[in-house]
C-alpha cells in the first residue's frame, strides 16, 4: 500500500471499501500530475484486491501477524471461518410444503395397529356394531386432542417439551412425561421391523421357510398344513404347525422365562442394526430429509394394501371372512363387561437378548388340555386351529376380559399417535398461517378409513385359510404380532406364488412401521434440540445427536424385556393420564377461549365450538373415567395361568409406567418450590404464559410485556 503511495501526487486520496486512504508521498512526482485521475483508479483497484477478505471469495496477499489500517491480520483466516460456520445457529427450518407435513402425520399415525389391530377388535367387539363406540371415542376424544396438539406446535413453534413450557410453565412436565414414553417405545417398537426384515428376507426363496417342517428346527411334532380333507387326519393332539415351529424355535428361540437369559439371536440383530440404519439416514438432516422420504415411505404402503385387498376379495371363502368381519351384534355394546367365551392363549414372543416376550393375547375356543411342553421352552402355548388347542377354562375374568368401550378407546389413543409429542413436534414445522385445522380432521377420518379398508383386506384372507382348513374363522384370527407373523404367514402358504405374496406382505409391514418409528425418533430429537439451540442447532451437532440416539436406543434394544414394555411403557394408562392434563392445561389454565383465538389468527377462523367444549368438559371427564376403570380392572402380567411374573419382574413394569406419569407432579413441585413469593403468586407467575409467543390474536404482533396489551381475558384466565 505505501509502495503504491509512492508513485501517487502528493495529496491525492484514494478511496477503498474500508474507507478513505490518505497517501503522504515523500518524494512526489510532478511529471505525473496530469494523470492523477487514472492513478486514483489504478489505486483503488490495487487497493481493493489487497484488502479483499477471505469470507468475499478473493485472496488475503496481507502478512499474517501484521497491522494494515489499524486491523489485526489473522494468523490463519481459513481456520477462523470455519470456527466462524461452526458457531454459527442454525435456523429451525420448516417444511418446504403441505404435502410433506402430511405424508410425515400420516406415516406416524398410520401403522401396523390399522393393520392388525383394528381388524380384530372390529369382529371381536360385534362386528359393525363396534364403530358406534369407536366413532364416539373418535369424536369426543381424538380428533379433539389431535387437533390441541397439532395447533399447539404450529402456534408456539416449539418441540413437546417446550411448547408447553411457553404455553405454561407449570405443566412442562407433560412435555417431559410424552417424551419419556417416546424413548421407551424407540427402544421396543423398531424389533418388530427387525422381526418383519426378518421374514422378508426369509422369503427371498422358492419355497418358503415356513411351510413345511424338512427343516432342523423343526421337532417331531410337526405337520405341514394340508387341504381341508387332510387336516382333519391328526392323530397327535400335540402336533404344531410349522407356522409356528418357524416363529418360536427359528425366529426367537423362546427361554424358560424372565429370569432365563437365552443367546443373542445374531441374524436379529443384524436385522435390527439394518432397520436403525435406515431410520437414521430417514431423519439425519431433520425435516429436509424426513420431507423426502414419506414421499416413499407413506404412501407405498397403500399401494401393497391395495394389491393385498384385490387378492383376498379374489380367493374363495373372501366373502365370509369379510361378512365374519362387518356383522353387527348390537348386543355387545349393552353390556361393557361382556366377552366372548373363549379362553386366551398367550403368544410369547422373545427379544433379541431373550429376557421375556410380547404378549398380544390371541384368543381361541376352549380345547383340551396340552401336555407338558418340553424343556427348554416357555410353558405357554398358542391355538392354531384344529392343531393345537389351549388349556384353561373360558371364563377367567382375569385373562379374557376386554370390554368393548375399552378396546374402542385404547384403539383411538394407540392409533393415532396422541399424547406421545409427535404430533406436536411435526406441526411445529408448519408455516404460521397454514390451516391445521382442515389438515388434522382429514388425516383423522383418513387414519380411521385406512384401519377399515385393512380389515377387507385381512379377513378376506382369513376367509379362504378358515375355507381351506375346515375351520370357523374365529380359530384363524388373531392380533398382533400373532396375525403378522402366524396367521397371514399360514394363509400365504396355501396360495399360488406364495413368495412373492409374503414379500409384499412384509413389506408393507415394514413401511408401515419405519415411518411411525423415524417420527417417533425426529420428535425426540425436536424436542432436545429445542430445549437447548445453542448447543445442538450447530453444524453437525443434529446428526450427532440422532446418532448418539439411535445407537443407544439398538444397544438398549438388545438386552430389553419386550412383554414388559409393551404392557406397561407405552400402556393405555400412561397415554389417558397425559391426555387428562393436556386438556385441562389447555381448556381450564391456559384458556380454550384464548386458545381458540390463537387458533383463528393463524386459520382465518374459529373451528367448530364443539371441539372447545370436548377440552373443557368431554375429553378429560371421558379420559379420566377410563383411567379409573383401568386401574380398577388391573390385572398383574400372565402367561395362560401357566406362567406368572415373579414380583420384580410386576414391580419393574409398574416402574416402567410411572417413569413417565410421575413427571407431570413432579414438575409442579418442582417449580412451586424453586420460585419465591406467597403461593398464590407463584401460581399466578407459573400459570401465565410466556412473553415470547408468535403473535397476537388480531394484530400479528408479538405480545407486548404488560398487561394491558394482552388478549380479553376470561375470569378463568384473568390472572395473567
Amino acid at each position: 500500500m505505501h509502495a503504491l503511495c509512492a508513485l501517487l501526487p502528493a495529496g491525492i486520496s484514494v478511496r477503498s471499501k474500508r474507507g478513505t486512504v490518505q497517501c503522504v508521498c515523500t518524494r512526489p512526482l510532478p511529471s505525473l500530475a496530469s494523470h492523477s485521475p487514472n492513478f486514483c483508479l489504478v489505486a483503488w483497484l490495487v487497493l481493493n484486491i489487497m484488502e479483499e477478505t477471505p469470507s468475499e471469495g478473493g485472496m488475503d496477499y496481507r502478512v499474517p501477524g501484521a497491522v494494515s489500517n489499524g486491523e489485526t491480520v489473522p494468523a490463519y483466516p481459513g481456520m477462523e471461518k470455519e470456527k466462524e460456520e461452526e458457531d454459527q445457529t442454525l435456523e429451525r427450518g420448516q417444511w418446504n410444503n403441505k404435502l410433506e407435513y402430511v405424508l410425515s402425520v400420516a406415516g406416524e399415525i398410520i401403522g401396523l395397529g390399522n393393520v392388525w389391530r383394528f381388524p380384530y377388535l372390529c369382529y371381536k367387539n360385534g362386528g359393525g356394531a363396534f364403530f358406534i363406540p369407536y366413532l364416539i371415542f373418535l369424536f369426543t376424544c381424538g380428533i379433539p386432542v389431535f387437533f390441541l396438539e397439532t395447533a399447539l406446535g404450529q402456534y408456539t413453534s416449539q418441540g413437546g417439551v417446550t411448547a408447553w413450557r411457553r404455553i405454561c410453565p407449570l405443566f412442562e412436565g407433560i412435555g417431559y412425561a410424552s417424551q419419556v414414553i417416546v424413548v421407551l417405545l424407540n427402544f421396543y417398537y423398531i424389533i418388530v421391523l427387525a422381526w418383519a426384515l426378518f421374514y422378508l428376507f426369509s422369503s427371498f426363496t422358492i419355497d418358503l421357510p415356513w411351510g413345511s417342517c424338512d427343516h432342523e428346527w423343526n421337532t417331531g411334532n410337526c405337520m405341514e398344513l394340508q387341504k381341508a380333507n387332510s387336516t382333519l387326519n391328526v392323530t397327535s393332539e400335540n402336533a404344531t404347525s410349522p407356522v409356528i415351529e418357524f416363529w418360536e424355535r427359528r425366529v426367537l428361540k423362546i427361554s424358560d422365562g424372565i429370569q432365563h437369559l437365552g443367546s443373542l439371536r445374531w441374524e436379529l440383530a443384524l436385522c435390527l442394526l439394518l432397520a436403525w440404519i435406515i431410520c437414521y439416514f430417514c431423519i439425519w438432516k431433520g425435516v429436509k430429509s424426513t420431507g423426502k422420504v414419506v414421499y416413499f415411505t407413506a404412501t407405498f404402503p397403500y399401494l401393497m394394501l391395495v394389491v393385498l385387498l384385490i387378492r383376498g376379495v379374489s380367493l374363495p371363502g373372501a366373502s365370509q371372512g369379510i361378512l365374519f368381519y362387518l356383522y353387527p351384534d348390537l348386543s355387545r355394546l349393552g353390556d361393557p363387561q361382556k366377552t366372548h367365551q373363549l379362553s386366551v392363549c398367550a403368544c410369547t414372543l422373545s427379544s433379541l437378548y431373550i429376557k421375556a416376550a410380547l404378549s398380544m393375547m390371541a384368543c381361541f375356543p376352549p380345547g383340551p388340555a396340552v401336555p407338558k411342553a418340553p424343556a427348554g421352552a416357555v410353558p405357554l402355548l398358542l391355538g392354531a386351529g384344529k392343531l393345537r388347542r389351549c388349556q384353561g377354562p373360558a371364563e377367567d375374568p382375569q385373562l379374557c376380559r376386554h370390554p368393548v368401550w375399552m378396546d374402542a378407546g385404547t384403539q383411538i389413543f394407540f392409533s393415532y399417535a396422541i399424547c406421545l409429542g409427535c404430533l406436536t413436534a411435526l406441526g411445529s414445522y408448519n408455516k404460521y398461517h397454514n390451516n391445521c385445522y382442515r389438515d388434522c380432521v382429514a388425516l383423522c377420518f383418513l387414519n380411521s378409513g385406512t384401519s377399515f379398508v385393512a380389515g377387507f383386506a385381512i379377513f378376506s384372507i382369513l376367509g379362504f385359510m378358515a375355507g381351506e382348513q375346515g375351520v370357523p374363522i374365529a380359530e384363524v384370527a388373531e392380533s398382533g404380532p400373532g396375525l403378522a407373523f402366524i396367521a397371514y404367514p399360514r394363509a400365504v402358504v396355501m396360495l399360488p406364488f406364495s413368495p412373492l405374496w409374503a414379500c409384499f406382505f412384509f413389506l408393507m409391514v415394514v413401511l408401515l412401521g419405519l415411518d411411525s418409528q423415524f417420527v417417533c425418533v425426529e420428535s425426540l430429537v425436536t424436542a432436545l434440540v429445542d430445549m437447548y439451540p445453542t448447543i445442538f442447532r450447530k453444524k453437525n451437532r443434529r446428526e450427532t445427536l440422532i446418532l448418539l440416539v439411535s445407537v443407544l436406543s439398538y444397544l438398549v434394544g438388545l438386552v430389553m424385556l419386550t412383554e414388559l414394555f409393551d404392557y406397561y411403557a407405552a400402556s393405555g394408562m400412561c397415554l389417558l393420564f397425559v391426555a387428562i392434563f393436556e386438556t385441562l392445561c389447555i381448556a381450564w389454565v391456559y384458556g380454550a377461549e384464548r386458545f381458540y383465538d390463537n387458533i383463528e389468527d393463524m386459520i382465518g377462523y374459529r373451528p367448530w365450538p364443539i371441539i372447545k367444549y370436548c377440552w373443557l368438559f368431554i375429553t378429560p371427564a371421558v379420559c379420566m373415567a377410563t383411567f379409573l376403570f383401568s386401574l380398577i380392572k388391573y390385572t398383574p402380567l400372565t402367561y395362560n395361568k401357566k406362567y406368572v411374573y415373579p414380583w420384580w419382574g410386576d414391580t419393574l413394569g409398574w416402574l416402567l409406567a410411572l417413569s413417565s406419569m410421575v413427571c407431570i407432579p413432579l414438575w409442579i413441585v418442582y417449580k412451586l418450590s424453586t420460585i419465591k413469593g406467597s403461593l398464590r403468586e407463584r401460581l399466578r407467575q407459573l400459570t401465565c404464559p410466556l412473553e415470547d409467543l408468535p403473535s397476537m390474536p388480531g394484530t400479528g404482533q408479538p405480545l407486548p410485556s404488560t398487561r394491558a396489551g394482552l388478549l380479553m381475558l376470561t375470569e378463568l384466565e384473568s390472572h395473567c
